[in-house]
């Protein structure tokens, strides 16, 4: 499969809406943190899936390697993670994110309240991404993930088991990663009201 060579100039147009977002990001965390003294994020990473990354998307997704199954199918060329330190702070990301001007989100995908199969939780945001690119404004698609550190530390763990396994994780392996992320869950709403409890809302 090869992309033609407009694939140059769209990743540049998603470096540019990356820039944007992480910029808009910050800004909305520094005036949060202003107003209530606190950070409810820990820290923030960020990437430009790569040229092979694109193209084994569109072969997963069975479509041909066109510029425009890229632009209208792989909505995740701009990733954005945001680890928080509570369940509580990620639902207030969220809200805040839907309050930043000129972002617009498109979809929606909360897997803390409906968690995939394998026991994966994080709170997924499809945003639309405004830029200006040789004096034409346009937008491109990224994805923003929200998570706690404790679900950020079983997402790469599950991430490398599924690398080391190449995707054919035996089955007492899926049911023990299972078993450790409700574990998880539990520790993340326990830390929930110890919070409450030390900051005197319990």
């Amino acid at each position: 499969m090869n992309i033609n060579n407009d694939i140059d100039e769209v990743l540049c147009k998603y470096l540019l809406g990356k820039n944007v977002l992480e910029t808009k990001i910050q800004k909305m965390i520094d005036a949060f943190v202003k107003e209530h003294n606190y950070n409810p994020v820990e820290h923030i990473k960020s990437r430009i899936k790569s040229k092979e990354s694109i193209k084994n998307k569109l072969i997963s997704k069975n479509l041909d390697g066109t510029i425009d199954n890229v632009v209208n199918n792989i909505k995740d060329i701009i990733g954005i993670r945001l680890v928080c330190s509570f369940l509580t702070d990620i639902y207030d990301i969220v809200s805040l994110i839907s309050m930043i001007p000129d972002i617009n989100i498109i979809e929606k995908k909360d897997y803390i309240s409906n968690p995939k199969s394998s026991g994966y939780t994080s709170y997924h945001l499809i945003v639309l991404v405004p830029i200006v690119y040789n004096g034409k404004k346009d937008f491109v698609k990224a994805e923003i993930q929200i998570r706690t550190v404790a679900q950020d530390f079983w997402a790469s763990l599950s991430h490398k088991i599924q690398y080391k396994y190449e995707d054919n994780i035996p089955n007492n392996i899926k049911e023990e990663m299972y078993e450790y992320s409700l574990i998880v869950n539990q520790l993340d709403r326990k830390m929930v009201n110890l919070n409450k409890i030390v900051n005197g809302n319990k």
